[in-house]
């Protein structure tokens, strides 16, 4: 009965950790496919591959999230520890530590629109590194020539700007680059056009206009590459973006901020009035300091005209005309002493050279150079007579020690196959090959006998 009843139970179903992991896994990726959940992040951080890796909680849990690169591009703002969001995505297990977490598509914060954040934490940073110092903002030029306008050409801000620096100074160089001003790719076409004037330094002072709109439509002028672009700027910019109350990245950038892009045309050249204006101020201003200078010299003038070195002028002129032709006499006096001292040594130095016979000097040392050539070739010839009697005493023994002499009274050298000298009948075999050198010739041979063994 025993026996019978464990037959029947069924059998154990035994998973392995991977089998239960990946069934955990498919459950949750099918429960939780498109979900959104609101909390805190905490151990924000991102990896060198650009995935962002973080931890949503709240007061009694938390999990782990993990956001890839690709979706983290999309993002306005830059997720950070103690930021309350709400995320959206699926969620699965990370099998190797075996632990389930959101796959994040999309961050939005809570209480705050992203854009607004992303603007907030931008403005902070930049703002930290300086680019905002007024201490790093250049001067307008006073009337420039050439002015460079970056906005659309469809717009209604760049019909006002036109008309406005007709109106004020009508013969004023404009130069247009037109450039989309809100959407996808326009802060890449205003930072282009801005290094554009300044590569071919076409202009004294740029204009970057648009007119109002919501905080995305002015997006463009809040990316961090248009407001590193103006700072990089070798030219003044003014930025006229939206109404008055806007202010956008670009604003704060720029040397100087215009509430409008009316008001950017406006600061941007006086009118001819103001100008006209400026210039006589400047021209009483130069006349009212000459007056006072010629006053101040005339006066200075006649300070000196009544000094008593002026009524001793003539006096004075008198005895430098004396003294200047007793030092043109004593100057002639010295030239002429030191003329004759020079021709006193000349005359001594061309009687020497004409008493030195110089062919008697070159004939004795002729002879005494043939007397030392005469003595050397006596010391060569016996020097090479010795050296000639030695070698032929070195040849006559090289002679009489040659092997040679001793093949001539009928002797021979015997070689083996590999060149070696045969001094005994072991270094040879019946049937080896040997070499045989006489005094003239050499023979090849083959041992067939051997004796003395």
């Amino acid at each position: 009965m025993t026996q019978f009843q464990l037959n029947l139970a069924p059998e154990r179903k035994v998973l392995s950790v991977s089998e239960l992991t990946g069934r955990i896994r498919d459950l949750l990726a099918r429960e939780f496919i498109d979900i959104w959940v609101e909390g805190e992040i905490s151990n924000c951080h991102a990896a060198q591959s650009g995935h962002l890796y973080f931890t949503l909680k709240d007061a009694k849990a938390q999990v782990r999230c993990v956001c890839f690169r690709n979706q983290v591009r999309l993002l306005k703002f830059r997720p950070e520890d103690g930021l309350h969001v709400t995320v959206r995505g699926s969620i699965s297990v990370y099998e190797p530590r075996g632990e389930y977490q959101i796959y994040v598509e999309h961050i939005e914060p809570v209480g705050m629109g992203a854009l607004r954040l992303a603007f907030e934490q931008l403005k902070k940073r930049l703002e930290a590194e300086g680019l905002f110092d007024p201490a790093v903002k250049k001067p307008l030029p006073v009337l420039p020539r050439r002015i460079g306008l970056v906005t659309s050409p469809r717009g209604a801000a760049v019909r006002d700007v036109v008309r406005i620096l007709r109106r004020r100074f009508p013969n004023v160089h404009l130069i247009l680059y037109p450039v989309r001003v809100q959407g996808e790719g326009a802060a890449g076409e205003i930072v282009e056009a801005v290094k554009f004037f300044n590569r071919k330094q076409l202009a004294d002072v740029l204009i970057l206009a648009r007119g109002g709109g919501s905080l995305e439509d002015l997006w463009a002028f809040n990316e961090e590459s248009l407001a590193r672009a103006i700072r990089a700027s070798t030219i003044p910019i003014i930025t006229g973006v939206g109404h008055e109350t806007d202010f956008t990245i670009a604003d704060f950038a720029a040397d100087v901020r215009a509430s409008t892009p009316s008001a950017a045309a406006e600061l941007v050249v006086q009118t001819r009035q103001e100008f006209d204006r400026h210039i006589a101020q400047l021209q009483h201003k130069m006349v009212q300091r000459m007056r006072y200078l010629l006053l101040e010299w005339r006066h200075r003038l006649q300070e000196l005209a009544a000094h008593p070195g002026f009524q001793r002028l003539e006096d004075l002129l008198r005895l430098n005309r004396q003294q200047t032709d007793e030092l043109v006499a004593r100057l002639g006096v010295a030239l002429q002493g030191r003329l004759e001292r020079l021709r006193r040594r000349f005359t001594v130095a061309q009687t020497r050279i004409v008493a030195f016979d110089l062919r008697a000097r070159i004939a004795a040392l002729r002879l005494r150079l043939e007397q030392r050539a005469g003595d050397l070739q006596v010391r060569a010839e016996r020097f090479l007579v010795g050296k000639r009697q030695r070698l032929e005493r070195l040849m006559l023994q090289l002679d009489e020690r040659s092997p040679l002499r001793v093949l001539e009274r009928g002797y021979a050298i015997v070689y083996d196959a590999a060149g070696n000298v045969v001094r005994a009948v072991e270094q040879v075999a019946i049937g080896d090959e040997i070499a045989i050198q006489l005094a003239r010739g050499r023979l090849g041979a083959e041992v067939k006998r051997k004796e003395g063994e």
